[in-house]
């Protein structure tokens, strides 16, 4: 039963820092990545669909990407959609294929993405210390009706809290990844 709490709350701390990760991966660095763009919803037959089942995102040069759109009707629709993302970007379309070129970064707008990437992180550390928090309820409540003892309730407390360290020092392991990845002209 012990043991069952602990790998039920890593598996959860796990989700909580891959969801960190996705924030991450949705943030612009100097670099081309089709993750910037997975995130973007366009308005294609009737319905509001993710940018990658409408067409697909490709990285031909370090600085461009494009959107290679399956149908061509719907290449105004995904065209608007990069556009109107909140991004920065200017799509150009040519037939089915939309070219996302990506501007140099600004000093200014560096220092804002790492700050949305610190935000991002406290988010993360949030969620980690919650499922911990939800952890130590748990053995609390083992031990007040005698599944547990006083001591096999602290060594689960102490196991949660090495694996609740682990977790924050893999976000900020990330986050400072991150930063440099920002801050790299």
């Amino acid at each position: 039963m012990s043991k069952e709490i602990v790998t039920d709350l890593r598996k959860k701390m796990t989700s909580a820092f891959d969801a960190v990760h996705k924030d991450f991966s949705g943030l612009r660095t100097g670099r081309a990545s089709p993750n910037l763009l997975e995130s973007i919803m366009v308005d294609a037959y009737g319905n509001k669909m993710h940018i990658n089942q409408v067409g697909n995102i490709n990285v031909p040069e370090p600085r461009l990407l494009t959107v290679q759109v399956w149908d061509a009707g719907l290449a105004p629709a995904v065209e608007k959609a990069i556009r109107d993302a909140g991004l920065g970007l200017n799509p150009s379309a040519a037939g089915n294929v939309i070219r996302v070129p990506l501007p140099e970064l600004s000093e200014e707008r560096r220092k804002e993405l790492v700050k949305v990437a610190g935000k991002y992180a406290e988010q993360g550390r949030i969620s980690i210390r919650n499922i911990r928090r939800d952890g130590m309820d748990q053995v609390k409540v083992l031990e007040k009706d005698s599944h547990v003892s006083e001591d096999e309730s602290h060594r689960l407390s102490d196991e949660i809290q090495k694996v609740t360290d682990e977790f924050i020092k893999k976000v900020d392991e990330a986050l400072t990844q991150k930063e440099k990845e920002i801050m790299q002209v």
